[in-house]
């Protein structure tokens, strides 16, 4: 059954300053199975290991996964299939191979799909970025402006003509592949020049003087668009500070944050930041870094730094990779020591769950975003390995996402009762197993993560003095509420109208 795709907590917005109060309902994970099995492992069937993992994107691919590596190989893998406990790694891949071809005659750092899981793009050692019609194996355009690897992509999040991408060479690129250039190279691809660049993104000052030449120093790791549509998030190999760009004016940086807000610049230019990734929503940011922590951020208050952080796992080279799960309920993170590591975002002091399969160093993970519960992990020991949770569970009637619309327009009171009610109800149903949908997996249910918290100046008056978060974030004064993000949903008649990147106000930190 297709499920509609969701929205983003910043499109939720919008929808309710055009619509009212209405929004379409999506799926929600109800709660993590405390253990994981393996389905099966594939075998990179290539010279070189695997260097991206990527499942598909819409609700119909979410079980294929493609794999790129390192010697320019995209290969695409249906986890529907059945493993076979006997088989070998190699039968497995050719078993549950749906195609593979030559991407690049290079290593492929990064893979993304776009227009509804039709394309897949290929970031790549030899500087450019490719789009594949994936039906014809055919690349129909080629995105050229990098010199240097290129190593994060990621699409807008409505409009998948655009695209952001980070290179080695300390920059990051905007594209509109409906700029079309008149130019083809001699293999009849479209060449597509980028539309803005930002050099030396991750420098700083006195590096950009003395460390030009250093590609190594000022390269960046990740990228990401963010759910607002008009705000990038970018990190490098530098230092441990995620930056976040306005793409309707990218001369400087709109603010930045780090875990160590209050270190000297010496101090944060010890660690650096392997991967960056979001939840569906576009609330949290996750950011692992080479001090083997991971951190994670809220965007709506980034001057906090990092609400919390993961330990346990070694990210010891910049090819381990970690992501937050779709409902930001669990972080999966890969792990120099040959394990993958589970953190449950909402105890982050508990010791993680820990994936043990693996021989090598555990680099690329993802999760799938619609088949509940399954991941996969890569490594240098040449296989990708499939997970699922032990004990899965129906997702709730009424998704989470929808209380918390609820619970954001009304009294702390009505909130409070509202969210016994529901833990009630679904306590009650947790028990009731219902029956897997083509080998969708369901989950069990849990307590949802502290979301931020959205009002009218008017209803936060009406709120108890007796929640201190409110009365530190918002002070009752007419210039607090101007500067809530309560005032997108409800603008002052008299002011210019604003987005969500307009609340990232966040100190400059001292460089």
């Amino acid at each position: 059954m297709e499920i509609s795709k969701p929205q983003s907590f910043f499109q939720d917005i919008r929808s309710r300053e055009l619509h009212g109060f209405r929004a379409p309902k999506r799926p929600y994970i109800n709660g993590l199975a405390s253990d994981f099995y393996e389905i099966g492992a594939i075998a990179a069937e290539h010279n070189g290991p695997p260097m991206a993992i990527s499942f598909g994107k819409t609700c119909k691919n979410s079980h294929i996964v493609a794999m790129s590596d390192e010697d320019g190989y995209l290969s695409l893998f249906d986890t529907r299939r059945k493993f076979s406990a006997s088989a070998s790694f190699q039968e497995n891949a050719d078993k549950t191979k749906v195609c593979d071809w030559v991407a690049h005659q290079n290593a492929v750092f990064d893979v993304c799909w776009i227009k509804d899981d039709t394309q897949i793009m290929t970031a790549s050692g030899d500087q450019t970025i490719k789009v594949w019609d994936i039906q014809e194996k055919k690349c129909t355009a080629i995105l050229m402006g990098h010199t240097g690897s290129v190593k994060s992509l990621c699409p807008h999040p409505t409009n998948p003509e655009i695209i952001v991408s980070g290179s080695r060479d300390g920059s990051f690129a905007l594209w509109d592949m409906r700029c079309n250039s008149s130019s083809k190279n001699i293999h009849g691809e479209i060449a597509i020049c980028s539309t803005a660049v930002v050099k030396g993104a991750h420098l700083f000052p006195r590096a950009k003087r003395v460390r030009r030449g250093k590609a190594a120093s000022m390269s960046i790791t990740s990228v990401l668009y963010l759910k607002d549509e008009v705000s990038i998030a970018t990190a490098g190999a530098v230092d441990s500070i995620v930056k976040f760009w306005d793409t309707r004016s990218l001369k400087n940086v709109v603010t930045q944050t780090s875990p160590h807000l209050e270190f000297t610049e010496k101090e944060r230019r010890l660690h650096g930041i392997t991967s960056l990734s979001q939840d569906l929503n576009g609330v949290f940011i996750s950011a692992s870094c080479m001090d083997n922590r991971i951190y994670l951020y809220n965007v709506l208050q980034l001057q906090k730094g990092p609400m919390q952080s993961f330990s346990g796992c070694r990210i010891e080279s910049f090819f381990v990779k970690s992501i937050i799960s779709p409902d930001a309920a669990h972080i999966l993170s890969g792990s120099s020591d040959g394990n993958a590591y589970i953190w449950q975002v909402n105890k982050p002091q508990e010791d993680p769950v820990i994936l043990k399969s693996h021989d090598g160093e555990v680099t690329a993970v993802d999760w799938s975003h619609f088949e509940v519960g399954k991941m996969a992990t890569s490594s240098d020991d040449f296989t990708v390995r499939i997970w699922n949770s032990q004990n899965s569970y129906c997702p709730s009637t009424t998704s989470a996402s929808v209380i918390r619309r609820r619970v954001m327009a009304i009294p702390g009171a009505e909130c409070r009762k509202l969210l016994m009610n529901e833990s009630m109800h679904t306590s009650k149903d947790s028990g009731n197993l219902c029956p897997s949908d083509d080998g969708l997996d369901e989950s069990s249910s849990r307590k949802p993560i502290k979301m931020p918290k959205i009002s009218t100046p008017q209803s936060q008056k009406k709120q108890s003095m007796a929640d201190s978060d409110f009365i530190e974030t918002f002070e009752k004064t007419p210039e607090a509420a101007l500067q809530s993000p309560s005032s997108v949903l409800n603008p002052p008649s008299s002011l210019k109208r604003k987005t969500i990147r307009d609340y990232f106000g966040v100190p400059t930190l001292n460089l």
